[in-house]
């Protein structure tokens, strides 16, 4: 899975800024800092629809920008945004739990009205964009 890094900027009595130093036609915003990652992860997603996406840069020539460096010195941070492609092709995968615990996720998955196979990938994919 491709990642790319995002820098995140607030200026006060704003939203927070997310810029990609790779990308410099992708941007977001986000209101609250815990959205931050989703609003990234979708700004990509969006342009990655329409464009190709060139290869992300390792932190070390990142962090040789004279741009990132002064933005890091004004406040900014770094995070590491996944690319989740949009791929709407289904697969099939044999997946192995302990009864238990697939007992459990059948019975949550039931009470939000999802299948397992759609409970599963949300949980994925919520840790997916969790871990950045």
């Amino acid at each position: 899975m491709r990642s790319y890094f995002a820098l995140v900027h607030k200026d006060p009595q704003s939203a927070f800024g997310i810029a990609f130093p790779d990308l410099p036609q992708v941007f977001s915003a986000a209101d609250e800092e815990a959205d931050i990652v989703g609003n990234a992860i979708e700004a990509l997603q969006l342009w990655a629809e329409d464009e190709a996406l060139p290869d992300a840069s390792p932190l070390e020539t990142i962090l040789a920008r004279n741009d990132v460096r002064r933005e890091l010195a004004d406040g900014a941070f770094l995070i590491r945004i996944p690319l989740i492609e949009d791929d709407s092709r289904i697969v099939r995968a044999n997946v192995t739990f302990e009864a238990g615990t697939l007992r459990a996720i059948d019975e949550t998955a039931a009470r939000r009205g999802l299948t397992r196979s759609a409970f599963l990938a949300s949980c994925a994919r919520k840790e997916i964009e969790a871990a950045g």
